[in-house]
């Protein structure tokens, strides 16, 4: 016999769903068999597997350990040893600080823009993942996963039932602010935000050519899955052309090149990098939808080798509780070198 006391990550889901989460190679038949025969019981009482459980709720499983351990998924590293090879540390920055943390990783708590109870805001190098693609990959998600890990947040145990993650995606080479939710409300919360696009996005992108003045473009973009890229369209052709709109205002001009605030209105798969190309004035350093030219002579004279955009603001909604105290902050990234090298007086 075993009893599971449900934590604050667990409650507000439906018991059938968190069993199937604590014993996962089992069934829902097996399950709904153990509570029509009382070997499965909410708060000592029959249960059908529907209930929404709570806080302090107590799951009694009148079962032998050797059946409910069957059942049990085998404890998974957060990141597996040959990802642990690939070193993810030097994706994080020489020129951050060197206290390890985190599995031994250098320089990520330097990356930590703010962290409380309930969230963290991660200042993501280019060239890492978001979010894995492949079971080998290292991304920011497994790297904040050790990080509460090692820092006595989660338990193991704990991430069996609920997974900790981050809440917004930013490509590969794109540098910048990812939000992490390291509870079920925060993730609850945030993600509804983003969905609905309350939380305002500022990205800082260098460009080529002169931008004058401020504007605000609309188009449509077509996704190519296949080759993994978009086209922007003057007006829609099919009913799976989306809408875009990006808005920005020059900072800083410089020779053939423009510093850009960018502000994100609709957030679509490349939509900066597709939209700035789209009209002339693509992304520095973009391998994709960039100037081929125009990065090789970056790379050969100024040691650019990556494309020239970070996500450097977010500006929260008014949120509910526990929230509400983040209502109308804005979090700030600071700009990678390779801006600097571009535009010395920043």
């Amino acid at each position: 016999m075993r009893e599971v006391r449900i934590g604050p990550n667990e409650a507000g889901q439906r018991l059938d769903k968190f069993l199937a989460k604590y014993m996962k190679e089992a069934g829902q038949g097996f399950f709904h068999k153990m509570m029509r025969k009382k070997n499965i019981t909410l708060n000592g009482a029959k249960c059908t597997g529907a209930e929404r459980v709570a806080e302090d709720d107590v799951v009694t499983l009148w079962l032998s350990e050797e059946t409910i351990e069957k059942f049990r998924e085998a404890e998974q590293s957060v990141m597996p040893e040959k990802s642990r090879e690939r070193k993810p540390s030097a994706a994080l920055g020489k020129h951050r600080s060197p206290g390890k943390i985190s599995g031994g990783i250098p320089g990520l708590r330097d990356r930590i823009i703010y962290e409380d109870d309930q969230l963290l805001v991660f200042d993501k190098p280019a060239g890492m993942l978001s979010q894995k693609a492949r079971p080998e990959d290292v991304s920011a998600n497994e790297l904040l996963l050790e990080y509460l890990l090692d820092s006595g947040s989660i338990t193991r145990e704990e991430l069996r039932t609920f997974r900790p993650s981050v809440v917004n995606r930013l490509d590969r080479n794109t540098s910048g602010l990812l939000l992490f939710g390291k509870t079920f409300p925060a993730l609850q919360i945030l993600s509804e935000a983003v969905r609905e696009r309350t939380i305002e996005k500022y990205y800082v992108t260098a460009v080529r050519g002169t931008v004058a003045e401020a504007c605000e473009i609309r188009g449509w973009l077509r996704k190519d899955s296949e080759a993994n890229q978009v086209r922007i369209l003057e007006r829609p052709e099919t009913d799976e052309d989306k809408e875009i709109r990006t808005a920005w205002r020059p900072l800083k001009t410089g020779k053939d090149a423009t510093l850009l605030e960018v502000r994100l209105i609709t957030g679509r798969t490349h939509q900066i990098r597709a939209h700035l190309a789209s009209i002339g004035h693509p992304v520095l350093g973009d391998p994709k939808y960039g100037d081929r030219t125009v990065n090789e002579t970056l790379r050969k004279y100024c040691g650019i080798r990556g494309q020239m955009l970070h996500a450097c603001r977010l500006e929260m909604p008014e949120l509910p509780a526990p929230l509400e105290g983040l209502s109308g902050r804005s979090f700030t990234a600071p700009l990678p070198e390779s801006f600097r090298k571009l535009f010395p007086e920043l």
